[in-house]
């Protein structure tokens, strides 16, 4: 018999498995006694799962259900396979052509020393794949879930926030250097997610920086309005409200708050750096939402006991996350309304582009494209240098005529506002320098 507490969802997240508050369910697989678990779930949070327990908890669910699908879709540079998982209704959808519906990715530990969102997202791809009952049908019929279970796996095997080749891979979006960003590049060019969820950790400063789950939307001024406030609607009326409904005070990441008034004292991660996926999502017209919950124990008893702190990171990461579920299936229409006219809108080729500031923090002159250039060129050297990335974060380019190898990068496209921020010399992160052209 399963252990007690990990014998269905929601006694895994609390008030998992009724999503917002009851108005959406992923009934559980608790009753099968052949339903796979992962080492975290049968270690009771003990320890976390293992390579090879994802593997063949992978691999079980895959092959139990057919609405799901695995696919690897990348290799680490150690080797480690970095794999999608696909969930559909009936049957998984693997090819993003023949998806119709609005799209929903989780991306789970892009920082390998912060698991439980790993844990997290394992578990909720085992219920949505077992789940019978008709709400969860209707729910899959109308929404395709893409989960990267382990967007980290060389730095989840090390126990490091960076990947093997230490680079950070969460400011590596833009530049895209290592195996794990382009991959994930490739998933946002190719699928086009409506929402995407980054779940992660942090370390608490005790008493002002505290809470069990902090949540921070796209601050990237090249964010549409539309998708920018569906992000704020999604974390401060969806995933706080469904944290704090179980049990785990929630507020925004990066904003140290007086405790006893709650008021605003210190910015410590409020920025719009481009580079980072939750303003890239942005910046590629998706709604994003980065959700960390708290890592280090809060009570005595966590203190002694590392699997009851354990339970906690998980258990608040799948309250969190039932928000995020909830926000999908009320707001699809808006949802799908803001990320079309976001694409739409860079074909229109009007508006600044801006290089720096976020929505808290307004950019400098210098840092604004009033009149931002119908284009860049860039030489045959140039373009052989960054012609994969281009492709990769789904840029079109075109030859220029009469030229031995050389580019032109338009702005009148779906990535109008990513295209300065690639190309030109102003920009901070930039894979190259183009030359701007006034006269197409």
């Amino acid at each position: 018999m399963l252990p007690p507490t990990f014998s269905n969802r929601a006694a895994i997240g609390g008030t998992v498995g009724a999503i917002l508050t009851g108005s959406f369910l992923i009934a559980p697989a608790h009753a099968e006694t052949s339903t796979p678990r992962t080492g975290y779930e049968t270690s009771h949070g003990a320890r976390w799962t293992s390579e090879a327990e994802e593997t063949d908890f992978l691999t079980t669910v895959d092959k139990a259900s057919s609405r799901v699908a695995v696919q690897q879709i990348g290799t680490t540079a150690q080797g480690r396979p970095l794999r999608l998982v696909s969930i559909g209704a009936h049957s998984a959808p693997t090819d993003p052509s023949h998806a119709t519906a609005n799209t929903l990715l989780l991306v789970c530990t892009q920082h390998g020393d912060e698991p439980s969102g790993r844990e997290a997202c394992l578990t909720t791809i085992r219920e949505l794949g077992y789940a019978r009952d008709e709400r969860t049908r209707r729910f899959l019929q109308r929404t395709n879930v893409l989960v990267i279970p382990t967007a980290n796996p060389d730095g989840r095997a090390a126990n490091t926030r960076t990947n093997s080749q230490d680079v950070d891979i969460n400011r590596d979006h833009i530049e895209l250097k290592t195996a794990e960003s382009r991959t994930m590049a490739a998933v946002l060019r190719d699928w086009k997610p409506d929402t995407v969820y980054d779940l992660h950790e942090y370390t608490p400063t005790v008493p002002y920086y505290m809470k069990d789950v902090l949540s921070l939307w796209p601050r990237n001024l090249n964010t549409a309005d539309a998708v920018h406030k569906e992000a704020h609607t999604l974390s401060n009326s969806y995933v706080r409200p469904s944290a704090e409904a179980a049990g785990y005070p929630a507020g925004d990441y990066g904003i140290w708050t007086d405790p006893e008034t709650g008021e605003p004292i210190k910015q410590t991660a409020g920025d719009g750096q481009e580079r980072i996926l939750r303003n890239t999502l942005g910046v590629k017209n998706s709604v994003g939402l980065l959700v960390e919950t708290r890592a280090e124990a809060i009570t005595p008893e966590e203190e002694s006991d590392p699997a009851l702190n354990n339970r906690r990171r998980v258990t608040s990461h799948l309250a969190a996350l039932d928000g995020a579920f909830a926000y999908v299936d009320k707001r699809r229409g808006a949802i799908e309304a803001a990320t079309t006219a976001s694409r739409l809108a860079g074909l229109a080729d009007r508006g600044p582009v801006y290089l720096g500031g976020a929505d808290n923090d307004p950019a400098s002159e210098d840092e604004i494209l009033k009149d931002p250039p119908c284009g860049y060129r860039l030489d045959a050297a140039q373009y052989d240098d960054v012609r994969d990335e281009l492709a990769l974060h789904g840029v079109k380019t075109r030859p220029v005529p009469g030229s031995d190898g050389e580019a032109f990068v338009p702005l009148r496209q779906s990535a109008r506002a990513l295209v300065p921020l690639l190309l030109d010399d102003r920009a901070a992160y930039n894979l190259t320098s183009g030359r701007p052209v006034d006269d197409c």
